[in-house]
């Protein structure tokens, strides 16, 4: 239900020497950051200029403002949003039940896949393996605080990992490759992407089918042996990407 403008709080001031798209702005940051939640639409844009008695193109500067900040985001035909933090995806070997513990999240998994396959000549080449070979297959669709955020694919040589099926579905595959089978990731690399989503990749992420998503595919090595190849498309709506940089040579105290 969209709220009404009254519920904003404050007054413009006519005699300020501030602009009145300015306080306006203001006003309605204070609004947001002091009593709406992410994803909560703001009120119709008629209301809140009728509300301050403004023109609608004044209202427009100052939402406008606020959407540039990444504070608000529209929808088009629909309306405007509190918009929902982004979490950064930086590049470390972490599992995402560590990531999003880190984060103060509750992270769970749907399991959408845990099997034993023979190996294409893609997934041969991915996993140094011969074609034909056994490979173990994990795929699920990863959650914080109940809301879908990715859907992961990993695929594992299954000569490394004897018997993990047998133990059902790992919460946290990272740890039980450590654990239970000594393989402690020590390098990787990732590609990351932008793709469309796809009909079945929307269904799962709760997003509108060709909506923009993260694809990141990784390799993660133990020695020079790639243990997990693994596949993951995140929502670009609730992720951005942040990657660390420094120049060849020069050490810094910067930790990240």
């Amino acid at each position: 239900m969209v709220p009404p403008a009254k519920e904003i709080p404050g007054e413009l001031d006519r005699e300020s020497p501030v602009s009145v798209h300015v306080q306006l702005r203001e006003l309605l940051r204070n609004y947001v950051l002091s009593s709406n939640k992410s994803g909560r639409q703001l009120p119709s844009e008629r209301d809140m200029a009728a509300h301050f008695s403004v023109a609608r193109m004044t209202l427009r500067h100052a939402v406008e403002a606020l959407v540039e900040e990444e504070l608000l985001e529209r929808v088009v035909g629909v309306g405007t949003f509190v918009a929902r933090t982004k979490l950064d995806v930086t590049l470390k070997l972490t599992s995402y039940s560590e990531e999003m513990a880190r984060r103060g999240m509750r992270p769970s998994a749907r399991v959408l896949a845990f099997e034993q396959i023979r190996a294409t000549a893609r997934l041969a080449r991915e996993l140094q393996l011969e074609e034909g070979q056994a490979v173990i297959r994990l795929r699920r669709l990863l959650l914080a605080d109940d809301e879908p955020m990715s859907v992961d694919e990993n695929f594992l040589p299954a000569w490394r990992v004897p018997g993990i099926l047998d133990a059902g579905p790992p919460s946290s595959l990272y740890n039980v490759l450590g654990e239970r089978y000594g393989l402690v990731i020590e390098w990787g690399e990732d590609i990351i992407e932008a793709n469309a989503a796809t009909p079945s990749i929307a269904r799962l992420l709760k997003v509108d089918i060709g909506a923009p998503v993260l694809r990141t595919e990784r390799h993660a090595f133990v020695s020079r042996s790639t243990v997990d190849y693994s596949v993951s498309f995140y929502r670009a709506d609730r992720y951005k990407l942040r990657v660390p940089l420094q120049r060849p040579g020069v050490r810094t105290r910067r930790m990240y």
